[in-house]
């Protein structure tokens, strides 16, 4: 059996640029794209121009490999690549759509479907209920508009959250490794008993937006045009965190706007642990701190009741309303985001599947087996969560701009200056007032 890869500096770097966090930018309708669309066209014939996101320095081999493949197989259709810089993917995609000459394949994530859904064809015409059966439901059901048509499907993505503990400092507690925190509540209660054994924070965990909707919060109504957090149950969530910040048991720099940097962290051991974070956080250990690095317990982060895993965002594909070949662009797709095209890419970086079939494949499969390195235990850990995982993208069409509103409000509370239900109705208005924008 091949030893587990280990995560590499190179390979997350690589996976970094690979999953850009795109703000969204101009507007238009989120309405389903409404007026004459093109004809179909034929499955396996024509011109299809495909957009990708930062791939052509690094995976020009790869993708290349596929066209060829394809088009070997299937005479009559030509694949157009265009891979486009991360940071220009929403301008050209915007220019594009306004000038009515779109690609008829465009890779974008899932954080701007609320952006493009309504200049999106519905895949539904083109994917049958046993075509999407292949990607993960979490990933798939996020990518549906408000009218329910399926926008895009995934491709791929960085995995969910893991949880890191030091299990050095933790020694005067009661954590065991093989029976770590699974709830909030856990989360709250070891940081607890860690500020009491040793007078220190123990975490950075606050309840941002992110962490109400790995509780299971509902963050946005069914239709995604108002705010549906400021309820009882979001309150009472809210309010346990405050004691424990106000006590030290969660960090004074938890509140720091700069969250790729905050002052008291697992590199500089003035935290023991933290329960939900992004799995490229364990290189930085690994680089900075090395001795630190191997006494953390890698486990999956705490959860809400239906232990879901909510993962950040994803890589995802769709096919513009105004497309010439889409009825050919929907077979490429269905091409590149097959199953072993998915373990293929994998292989090449640090990144997942959206496809449950490719986690069958032996290079996920031997990953999952004596996992005793920190690496080789978070990758392990991604996998086995993956089942469970679901893509936490709004749909709003400025997930960014909202998730800072909220968080904002959330460290008004927490440094004292408003209280929980203030935070909540201001933020909920803050929230409306943004969603009644037109996009």
């Amino acid at each position: 059996m091949s030893a587990p890869t280990a995560i590499s500096r190179r390979n997350f770097t690589a996976a970094a640029a690979l999953l850009p966090l795109l703000g969204a930018a101009g507007c238009l309708s989120g309405n389903p794209a409404t007026g004459p669309q093109a004809p179909a066209g034929d499955k396996f014939a024509g011109d299809v121009e495909w957009w990708t996101i930062n791939l052509q320095k690094n995976y020009a081999d790869y993708l290349n490999g596929m066209i060829n493949s394809y088009t070997s197989e299937h005479g009559d259709v030509k694949i157009n690549w265009v891979d486009v810089p991360g940071q220009d993917i929403t301008t050209k995609l915007l220019a594009a759509i306004a000038s009515g000459k779109v690609p008829d394949a465009v890779n974008f994530t899932s954080a701007t479907t609320g952006l493009f859904a309504g200049q999106m064809r519905d895949l539904g015409e083109f994917f049958s209920a046993e075509d999407l059966a292949a990607y993960a439901p979490g990933l798939t059901e996020p990518l549906k508009n408000a009218q329910g048509q399926q926008i895009a499907i995934p491709w791929y993505n960085g995995g969910t959250s893991l949880g890191f503990y030091n299990t050095a400092l933790l020694e005067p507690t009661s954590f065991d490794p093989q029976q770590p925190p699974k709830t909030f509540t856990d989360a709250l209660e070891l940081a607890t008993e860690y500020h009491k054994a040793t007078g220190k924070s123990a975490t950075n965990l606050i309840p941002t937006s992110a962490v109400l909707q790995q509780n299971d919060i509902q963050l946005l109504s069914e239709d995604r045009k108002t705010a549906a957090f400021n309820n009882d149950a979001a309150r009472e969530f809210v309010a346990t965190f405050k004691p424990l910040y106000d006590s030290g048991a969660i960090a004074p720099g938890a509140i720091s706007s700069d969250v790729r940097n905050l002052p008291q962290n697992l590199e500089n051991q003035l935290i023991a642990f933290s329960p939900i974070t992004v799995s490229s956080n364990l290189l930085n250990v690994q680089k900075n701190a090395p001795q630190v690095y191997q006494k953390i317990a890698v486990t999956p982060p705490v959860t809400g009741a239906s232990g879901t895993y909510m993962m950040p965002g994803q890589q995802i594909f769709g096919i513009p309303a105004k497309s010439d070949n889409p009825a050919a662009a929907a077979e490429w797709l269905k091409f590149v985001t097959s199953a072993a095209n998915q373990v293929a890419f994998c292989k090449l970086v640090a990144i997942y599947p959206s496809a449950p079939k490719a986690l069958e494949d032996p290079f996920f499969t031997e990953k999952t087996t004596d996992a005793t390195e920190p690496a080789d235990a978070a990758i392990a850990t991604l996998i086995k969560t993956f089942p469970n995982s679901a893509d936490a993208s709004l749909g709003s069409g400025n997930d960014e701009q909202l998730r800072l509103i909220f968080d904002t409000e959330i460290v008004a509370f927490l440094t004292g200056k408003k209280t929980a239900d203030q935070a909540l109705a201001d933020a909920e208005k803050s929230w409306n007032t943004e969603l009644a924008k037109p996009r």
